[in-house]
């Protein structure tokens, strides 16, 4: 199992970027797929997810309105658009898989709540004027 996120890089305040995750070893069919990311001083925290099983999609609610999780199943890659992109936004954020989407009461800690089980080294994006 591997997943690989790219994409990331510098861009101005209120800009964009899409990350792509291309994804090895198994079907998008049979789980979710989830970003999560790092910002600088502080925890982890998961902001999108998509399981094309059942269509549901969870956006963390600092990210709704801004970015956009999709799936393509036959290149087995997920992609996250980010607009209006924020210097807050700016960390490393990594694809990963999940057994499921969160849903309307989002918790923390993915591993034990969601089955996250792989990810990736992630990809930098640095918003900033």
């Amino acid at each position: 199992v591997q997943l690989q996120a790219s994409g990331g890089g510098l861009v101005q305040p209120g800009g964009s970027l899409r990350l792509s995750c291309a994804a090895s070893g198994f079907s998008l069919d049979a789980y979710a797929i989830g970003w999560f990311r790092h910002r600088p001083g502080k925890e982890r925290e998961g902001i999108s997810c998509i399981s094309s099983s059942d269509g549901r999609t969870f956006y963390r609610d600092s990210v709704k309105g801004r970015f956009t999780i999709s799936g393509d199943n036959a290149k087995n890659t997920v992609y996250l658009q980010m607009d209006n992109l924020k210097p807050e936004d700016t960390g490393r954020y990594h694809c990963t898989r999940l057994e499921r989407c969160p849903g309307s009461n989002p918790r923390d800690h993915w591993e034990a709540n969601y089955g996250m089980d792989y990810w990736g080294r992630g990809t930098l994006v640095t918003v900033s004027s």
